[in-house]
């Protein structure tokens, strides 16, 4: 069943009616949309990057490392009922006209409320919702099948071609910084258990790509400082105790 509260921009597909707010992220090719399933008004990102882009990602739709020419950052509600997430976002993406590849995400938290943080060049931009959350190494036994959404999703455009090694690199660095910043921002966990991560990058055409995404290269300095200030302002707007601040070691020339 379809409601049409909403205005349709595409093609409506399984209750879904799709929106534009008219928000345009900064120095990136997407927007915040709006849509309307089962009588609620849920929004997602779009990244329309065109032909000529490929993307790293853990993402539930399109996951792995290939041409893309769109990612998709879709909103659902709690508890989550589908069983099929990547159909819902490929209608999803369907109704928004994406054609091509595409990378699509999802997470229970509020889209709208997403932070965006840019370092020369290098854009990352994040939905969180931190309501569960731990530690990564716990000694529960895992789960098979597919996750709940993601509530931590992390999405990063860089204007440079990575090589295939460097893309895999890009999204280590993104996760450690995203653990840096729930540090910092006095949370005593690393993430939740169905954070996602998507790394988008020109695609080489053939010549080797910047060899190097970690941490200290170039890039990697650039993604990390983008990704860990959109995380930590994202964790530091919902409702915690005050941080309280990691003791960091001694600068040369100083006293202990």
């Amino acid at each position: 069943m379809i409601d049409a509260l909403l205005p349709a921009v595409g093609k409506p597909v399984r209750g879904c009616v799709i929106g534009s707010t008219d928000i345009r992220l900064p120095r990136q090719r997407g927007e915040l949309r709006v849509r309307r399933e089962g009588g609620l008004g849920l929004h997602h990102l779009v990244w329309r990057l065109g032909p000529g882009w490929r993307v790293c990602s853990s993402a539930v739709l399109g996951g792995g490392i290939g041409p893309r020419e769109w990612v998709l950052n879709a909103q659902v509600p709690g508890g989550y009922p589908r069983l099929d997430p990547d159909r819902h976002l490929a209608e999803i993406a369907t109704a928004e006209a994406l054609d091509g590849p595409g990378a699509g995400l999802m997470t229970a938290a509020d889209v709208t409320a997403y932070t965006v943080a840019d370092d020369g060049g290098v854009t990352a931009t994040v939905t969180g919702g931190l309501g569960v959350r731990g530690w990564a190494a716990v000694p529960a036994e895992g789960a098979d099948g597919p996750p709940p959404p993601g509530t931590v999703n992390i999405v990063v455009t860089l204007p440079v071609a990575l090589s295939d090694a460097a893309l895999v690199n890009a999204v280590a660095t993104a996760t450690e910084a995203k653990v840096q910043a729930l540090v910092d921002a006095g949370l005593d966990c690393s993430g939740t258990p169905t954070d996602a991560v998507c790394v988008a990058a020109p695609d080489p055409g053939g010549q080797p790509g910047e060899p190097f995404a970690g941490p200290r290269s170039r890039w990697g300095a650039r993604l990390a400082r983008a990704v860990h200030r959109a995380v930590l302002e994202s964790a530091l707007r919902q409702s915690w105790d005050p941080p309280v601040p990691r003791p960091h070691a001694p600068t040369k020339g100083t006293s202990p």
